[in-house]
């Protein structure tokens, strides 16, 4: 089994007017500010590419009032590709700023959990609070795939390809997934929202944004397991990547399958 490149691709970010209180629950700190970078991520083998997650575009920026820096479809140059070149997309879950650009990557097939598309269509939508990172268009957008032919369901874990699988992992959405990878540095696991920042998986602090606190702690246990280290379990949001992984290309794309420079502090 030949190993996989891995990169972040940094798109947007945000600090004021977010708090620690909007990161972690149970923190004494709530109202120190606290940023947070928004990541999607591409895995390359030979001419494999393979897309983990579609970011959001400029217009879900306005309505959100959070502005991205790098449209998505653009964010792909640098590896001299284009968003039609994309085949397969890896949809780690429906909230907006993972889902938001499906609809740039017209010809990819989208790798979903089972329980996400059923969560994201079903009752619990009636919910104001569980609703609110969703955008409908987003999830219709999935929805025409589905009926289009282009969408593969995984129920719990599943392989993409040789050396790429995905877990489901819930808590925070309920059909959330992680993506594990074999690559040089050893299984690495990207953890997306499962571990939005570093802090959350060592102090065990959940984020508030979730559906079930005990399928959110229970995650943190699996992605120390995926991983063949705990330096490999790369966060969907944290800024702290980029003290610990080394730019490649640009300043917001980072080498994540050589491992980090060095040890991740817990």
């Amino acid at each position: 089994m030949s190993d996989w490149e891995v990169f972040a691709i940094k798109y947007a970010d945000r600090s004021g007017p977010r708090r620690r209180k909007d990161s972690f629950i149970f923190d004494d700190a709530h109202d120190v500010p606290h940023s947070i970078d928004y990541f999607m991520w591409l895995l390359r083998k030979g001419d494999r590419t393979i897309l983990v997650d579609s970011g959001y575009d400029a217009e879900e920026g306005t309505r959100r009032d959070r502005p991205i820096r790098l449209d998505p479809g653009d964010a792909l140059r640098p590896f001299g590709l284009k968003p039609e070149d994309i085949d397969d997309l890896i949809v780690t879950h429906l909230h907006y700023d993972h889902a938001g650009g499906l609809h740039l990557f017209p010809k990819a097939k989208l790798h979903l959990q089972a329980a996400e598309m059923a969560y994201a269509t079903g009752p619990c939508m009636c919910h104001d609070t569980l609703r609110e990172p969703f955008t409908a268009d987003h999830v219709c957008e999935a929805v025409r795939r589905v009926y289009s032919g282009k969408v593969i369901f995984h129920k719990g874990d599943g392989q993409i390809d040789d050396g790429v699988t995905v877990h489901c992992i819930g808590g925070h959405s309920r059909g959330l997934q992680c993506v594990r990878v074999k690559t040089s540095a050893g299984w690495l696991v990207l953890a997306s929202d499962a571990t939005h920042f570093y802090e959350n998986i060592w102090s065990r602090k959940p984020f508030p944004i979730v559906v079930d606190v005990e399928d959110m702690l229970r995650g943190f246990d699996t992605l120390e397991r995926l991983a063949s280290s705990p330096n490999l379990v790369v966060p969907g949001h944290d800024p702290l990547v980029f003290d610990y992984f080394p730019t490649d290309m640009s300043d917001n794309i980072l080498r994540l399958d050589r491992g980090p420079t060095k040890d991740v502090a817990r």
